[in-house]
């Protein structure tokens, strides 16, 4: 299993971390997921590392913005 967390840009309610959450699991590999809306971060545990850029992906498509590193 491999866990990573990322900081993400403007969820401000339950209901954003649900479309985030909706997203990010769609994710192949992906097991959980957890948002914490005050930190502005999600937490991802998969069977395998996940890239980046697909996290970005699913992030965006939830309409929110991934804060890169």
């Amino acid at each position: 299993m491999a866990s990573s967390t990322y900081t993400v840009k403007g969820m401000t309610c339950g209901h954003c971390a649900g479309s985030v959450t909706a997203e990010v699991q769609k994710i192949d590999g992906v097991v959980d997921v957890a948002v914490d809306v005050p930190a502005g971060q999600v937490t991802i545990t998969s069977n395998a590392p996940v890239s980046d850029d697909a996290v970005a992906e699913a992030v965006e498509e939830a309409g929110y913005e991934l804060v890169r590193a």
